[in-house]
C-alpha cells in the first residue's frame, strides 16, 4: 500500500493537473529545459517537518510543505503576468475546492507566491512563481 505522504503528493499532483489542463505538471523535475505553451508546473516532494505526536491512538501529524513552481510563457493577447496569474488562481480555487484531498488530509491550504522574471539570451522571457502548499494529515507510522 502507497504510504500516506505518497498518497497526498500524488493528490496534489493530480488536482493540480486538473486545475491546469493545457499545462504540463511534473513532479520533481531536475531542470526544466523548456516550457512548454500552456505553460510548467513542477510539484516537489518538499518537506513534512517535525510532526505533532498524540500518543492515544499513537498519530504522527504532519504539516507537509509541499512547494510548487509555475512557469508561464506571455500570449498572443495576454502579459506573461497575467498567464501566471490566472495559473495562481486556477490552483487556488482548486484548493479551495477540496480542502481534505477527498479525505486524505485535515486541511489544505495555499501560501502567496514569490515571483519573478526568468530570462536566457536567445530565449523568450518566462513568467516564474515560488508557491508552497500546505498539506496537514495523520498517518500512525511516520515511514507509512
Amino acid at each position: 500500500m502507497t504510504s500516506r505522504r505518497e498518497q497526498v503528493l500524488g493528490a496534489i499532483h493530480a488536482l493540480i493537473a486538473s486545475a491546469l489542463p493545457s499545462a504540463e505538471v511534473k513532479r520533481n523535475l531536475a531542470k526544466p529545459e523548456r516550457v512548454p505553451p500552456g505553460g510548467l508546473v513542477i510539484v516537489r516532494d518538499g518537506d513534512p517537518g517535525e510532526p505533532e505526536v498524540t500518543l492515544s491512538p499513537l498519530t504522527y501529524i504532519y504539516a507537509h510543505r509541499i512547494p510548487i513552481e509555475i512557469a508561464a510563457y506571455e500570449t498572443s493577447s495576454e502579459t506573461r503576468e497575467r498567464v501566471l496569474d490566472d495559473m495562481l488562481a486556477a490552483i487556488g480555487a482548486a484548493v479551495a475546492s477540496n480542502r481534505t484531498l477527498g479525505g486524505l488530509c485535515d486541511f489544505v491550504e495555499a501560501e502567496a507566491p514569490a515571483t519573478e522574471d526568468i530570462e536566457t539570451a536567445g530565449a523568450r522571457a518566462v513568467r516564474w512563481a515560488d508557491a508552497v502548499i500546505v498539506a496537514v494529515y495523520g498517518t500512525t507510522d511516520p515511514l507509512n
